[in-house]
């Protein structure tokens, strides 16, 4: 009710104008990574059914997309979906699969992603999503496989750990063959067999968790370390971009050691 009232009478759209200017000319967070938390709380507020506050989330996404751009955000990884999601009921996780399959198929005919050269990419443990949706995912993938300007990741099927364990396997397989010595393995080396090893900059410098929760549920595990961390006390599906400006302008105001 008093958000309505506010929108209507402007005051949102002064704000917005006044965190823009506060932000403008700081340092921009290249990474940003975003927890999407809080989209079947929000559709049970409204007294709906949880996939509707999905496909809310999902529509978001859109926003913060030009959001993002105009702010010369180069990366943006966010988590739809971790491997304990699966425990959900089956109808629930049916839907939401549908869901994400229809958004992936909307970024082959999105003309923001080809304008502005967006890499799309899954990381996880995609062989868990049914077989229709890992199709989805190499279509979209291979149509943008050749952009490097800017990079949208989408954790589907996403687990911290799940993703160092996945690297240590692969890195054991190579030590095993020979093909790699085990002296040789350091954080550098590593890096580059995790999900994330395709970006330029995997580390996130900002991650921001919606729905007030306070915790990072397993997300960039590796590569949160160093990372500025951000709860904001609004449900993802209205997330605005207030909670984005002052988000980087948190961000902005934090002195950034890496333990020196």
């Amino acid at each position: 009710m008093l958000e309505g009232l506010l929108s209507i009478l402007g005051i949102y759209k002064v704000y917005e104008k006044w965190l823009w200017l506060q932000v403008r000319d700081g340092k921009k967070p290249e990474h940003v990574a975003i927890i999407l938390d809080g989209n079947r709380r929000w559709a049970f507020h409204k007294s709906l059914i949880p996939w509707i506050g999905y496909r809310h989330g999902a529509n978001k996404i859109d926003e913060l997309l030009d959001w993002c751009i105009e702010l010369d955000v180069k990366i943006i990884t966010l988590y739809a979906f971790s491997t304990e999601n699966f425990c959900r009921p089956p109808k629930e996780v049916e839907e939401i699969m549908r869901l994400i399959e229809e958004k992936l198929r909307s970024i082959l005919e999105n003309e923001r992603i080809h304008e502005n050269k967006i890499r799309v990419k899954a990381i996880g443990r995609l062989d868990l999503l049914p077989k229709s949706t890992q199709e989805v995912i190499q279509r979209v993938e291979e149509a943008t496989k050749r952009y490097t300007d800017r990079f949208l990741n989408l954790a589907l099927a996403y687990g911290g750990r799940a993703e160092i364990v996945d690297a240590t396997k692969k890195i054991a397989k190579e030590a095993v063959k020979g093909e790699l010595n085990p002296d040789k393995i350091n954080e550098k080396l590593f890096e580059k067999y995790l999900y994330t090893a395709h970006m330029p900059k995997q580390d996130a410098d900002l991650i921001i968790r919606t729905s007030g929760e306070e915790r990072l549920s397993g997300f960039l595990s590796w590569q949160s370390a160093y990372s500025e961390l951000c709860f904001v006390d609004v449900n993802w599906p209205e997330f605005r971009l207030i909670d984005l400006l002052r988000a980087v302008r948190t961000y902005q105001r934090r002195k950034r050691r890496f333990g020196k």
